[in-house]
């Protein structure tokens, strides 16, 4: 009997072992399952590039700023100065101007500053108002002989007779103006003095320098006058 019974537990006890055994293998099966049908973690995008790096590249892309010289403004128009790209007609205009005075309304230096007001001076400085001074003196006309001109109720006046320009000149022919836009043109003047003890009529040569567009340092949309020549041995032919 007790022998039936030790047996009995025996079996009772590898039933136990039995059940443990497949209650753990059937948890082991359950935990597979679980993480088998798990989905699989995504593959690691690559890192955005840093803030620093991309200014960084951004700013090597940009060119150092480019500085511009500045245009000289354009002289302002002279009174009675015709605004024409027309390089005879400002030429023209201006050899008549240059010629022409009246003691009886004006003095000595607003005459002066009549023709200075025409007489626009390049960047380079290559046509200093020295040169007017000079110029204008030998058109016949001083500060002294004005003052006895005005007591003679004087006045003069010009008209061109005769012209010639660029290549029409010898001179300019055989060396051309150094840039294009510069121009050059020889007048034959009919300048007549008129003074209360009579007039006196004569011929006067006069060369004009007259710049333009496209020249660089003429402004865009006229021509400016840039000397005279009415000294002799200065005439350009």
């Amino acid at each position: 009997m007790s022998q039936i019974a030790r047996t009995v537990r025996r079996l009772a006890r590898r039933r136990k072992l039995v059940v443990l055994v497949a209650v753990v293998s059937m948890l082991v099966a359950a935990i597979a399952i679980v993480f088998g049908t798990r989905p699989a973690a995504p593959e690691a995008s690559p890192l955005p590039r840093p803030p620093g790096t991309t200014v960084a590249t951004a700013s090597a892309a940009v060119s150092p700023a480019v500085v511009r010289p500045k245009r000289e403004p354009d002289p302002a128009l002279a009174p009675n100065e015709p605004k024409t790209a027309d390089y005879k007609v400002l030429a023209k205009a201006a050899a008549e101007m240059i010629y022409t005075w009246d003691a009886r309304k004006s003095t000595f230096s607003a005459v002066y500053e009549r023709v200075r007001s025409w007489w626009d001076v390049l960047p380079d400085g290559s046509n200093p108002l020295t040169v007017l001074a000079q110029e204008f003196q030998a058109t016949g006309v001083t500060a002294a002989s004005f003052a006895s001109l005005s007591g003679m109720q004087a006045y003069r006046t010009a008209a061109v007779a005769s012209s010639a320009c660029d290549d029409q000149l010898a001179q300019v022919k055989a060396q051309p103006a150094p840039w294009v836009g510069l121009h050059v043109c020889t007048f034959t003047l009919k300048v007549t003095e008129h003074q209360a003890g009579g007039d006196n009529s004569y011929s006067a040569p006069v060369s004009v320098m007259v710049n333009c567009p496209p020249a660089a340092n003429a402004p865009a949309d006229r021509c400016v006058m840039v000397g005279f020549y009415a000294s002799p041995d200065r005439i350009v032919y």
